[in-house]
């Protein structure tokens, strides 16, 4: 008799090999990036290292995507510094009153998007930030500052693109295969129960609708993975419409009315299953499927708009405080407070965001002070640095690659805080007063953002619930009166797909249930009703 063996991967300390590379690979970018700044002199190193951190990804794809919207973002805010700082120089009020809404605008954006173009949006925003509030007082060096900015994120960029090539960083498309053949075994399974006229639990079907609309921004980070990234692209793409297009014709078999040919319904969702599988075995082999589908996305402008406002509140009601408080270094912590406001924007749930930045800015504060009083204590050579920065930058960095999503946030958040607090330069300071400064400005921005968002608060999910519900009912009478127009059925299913995961819903309360079975029952119908305009045109 033979006995299964379980393969665990290697590792030390319960931790993979691959996420162990993963943190050396970010060590020895941010020492690139330091050194190759530290030579050119630069105004701020710590910024080539920040970049580093920032785009610190487990995939090529992932990380060369980011850094590319990263690039545009910067030169986006670098010029809306200019143009905020040229017009509003001589009015601070107006200056501040500016900045706010600039980044309430960028937030809308990011609101509207998600992956790295929603963190773009966001960049665009804090990056004026960074820019213009630190040079309020000395506004003819904004170009300067821009142009120094510009340069160390494009140096950290060229410093994670070449780590990552020399030391071999794995794609994502084996992952997203793996991800998605997940997927496909959990339709089929929705599928036999349907068969099988078991009870239909709409929270089954809409967590499966959530994890295939989850996994769109990977879809659009395979193009520059490879030379056949595309086509893995397009692949990917198809391959999640389909299992949409699945999902929808297990549903169909639950609610066939009387006169309907269960047979006809049966072959339907075999048809669709075979493009499933099709299209994962075209993602494998870097071919193009045979039919290629659009992945569009779902935004609710209602939710955007108010993401916006309060964003553009919570800078607000900061950059009050700091002004009647008078302190002459608050500019670094009002540029900290919008950082946190647009990285908590890419996330689900900002204000939980604002409190894991709370808990970790005393950590990094005691993480940068050990490093800097403790290990380095005056030391001026570089290499001695370099040894320095690996326990804290791979041990953060291997912290990031935790499945949950709390522990991932604490070590990006850690290891970003403790460079901004460290700021490492040529030669070094080692100033404790600047380091006792900068490490409360940290801690006090994000209790300050904290307070703001207590007094404007994110709307209740009842609220979100009302506003995506009255789209979905309003995007069927379109289909009803054939003005939803543009996407192929299974496109125009995909997006209502995602729509459906944007719903805030829990598996216990009687409302949310009620809520998810009426978005599934429009999404049902709407599909029906797109498939039979279909047939209509060609035949």
């Amino acid at each position: 008799m033979m006995t299964a063996t379980i393969t665990r991967p290697l590792g030390l300390a319960g931790v993979p090999a691959r996420d162990w590379a993963f943190g050396i690979r970010i060590w020895m970018a941010v020492v690139l990036a330091l050194a190759a700044s530290f030579w050119l002199e630069l105004e701020v190193p710590s910024s080539a290292a920040l970049t580093v951190v920032i785009l610190a990804l487990p995939t090529r794809g992932q990380a060369l995507d980011k850094a590319v919207y990263r690039s545009l973002a910067t030169l986006v805010g670098v010029t809306a510094a200019l143009v905020i700082m040229g017009v509003f120089s001589q009015a601070r009020d107006l200056l501040l009153a500016a900045l706010a809404g600039w980044i309430g605008l960028c937030v809308y954006a990011a609101g509207l998007m998600d992956g790295t173009r929603a963190y773009a949006a966001v960049l665009s925003g804090y990056t004026v930030a960074l820019v213009a509030i630190q040079q309020l007082d000395t506004p003819e060096h904004v170009f300067e500052s821009g142009v120094a900015r510009g340069a160390a994120i494009a140096i950290g960029i060229v410093a994670i693109a070449v780590v990552n090539d020399l030391f071999a960083a794995p794609d994502n498309h084996p992952q997203l295969v793996s991800r998605l053949a997940a997927l496909h075994s959990r339709a089929r399974d929705y599928a036999k129960a349907a068969f099988q006229n078991a009870p239909s639990d709409a929270a089954v079907a809409a967590g499966l609708l959530r994890d295939v609309a989850a996994l769109h921004p990977d879809l659009t980070s395979l193009a520059g993975e490879s030379s056949s990234g595309g086509v893995r692209a397009a692949a990917a793409r198809s391959t999640a419409v389909a299992l949409v297009a699945a999902v929808s014709a297990a549903r169909a078999l639950k609610v066939l009315p009387p006169t309907a040919d269960p047979a006809a319904a049966s072959r339907e969702l075999a048809r669709r299953d075979a493009q499933v599988r099709d299209n994962l075995v075209a993602l494998s082999a870097g071919t193009r499927p045979q039919r290629t589908w659009r992945t569009p996305l779902y935004r609710s402008q209602w939710i955007a708009v108010a993401a916006g406002i309060r964003a553009a509140a919570w800078l607000a009601l900061a950059a009050v405080f700091f002004v009647l408080a008078g302190w002459p270094t608050a500019d670094a912590a009002l540029s900290t407070v919008a950082v946190v406001i647009g990285l908590g924007a890419t996330t689900p749930n900002p204000n939980g965001f604002t409190v894991i930045a709370f808990v970790v800015a005393p950590i990094a504060a005691v993480l940068a002070g050990t490093l800097e009083f403790l290990v380095l204590d005056g030391v001026n050579e570089f290499p001695l640095l370099a040894l320095a920065l690996a326990p804290f930058v791979i041990g953060t960095a291997v912290l990031m690659t935790r499945p949950n999503p709390s522990l991932a946030s604490l070590g990006r958040l850690s290891l970003v805080f403790m460079i901004v607090i460290f700021a490492p330069n040529n030669p070094p300071a080692y100033d404790p007063q600047s380091f006792l400064f900068t490490s409360l400005f940290v801690g006090v921005s994000t209790a300050l953002l904290l307070a703001a968002q207590m007094l404007v608060p994110t709307e209740s999910n009842e609220r979100r619930q009302r506003w995506i519900l009255a789209s979905v009912r309003r995007d069927f009478e379109r289909v009803l009166s054939r003005r939803d127009r543009g996407l192929a059925p299974e496109e125009a299913m995909f997006r209502d797909a995602t729509r459906i995961a944007q719903i805030p819903a829990s598996a216990t309360s009687p409302r949310d249930s009620a809520v998810l079975a009426e978005a599934l029952s429009y999404f049902d119908r709407a599909a029906a009703i797109r498939f039979a305009h279909a047939r209509e045109i060609v035949s």
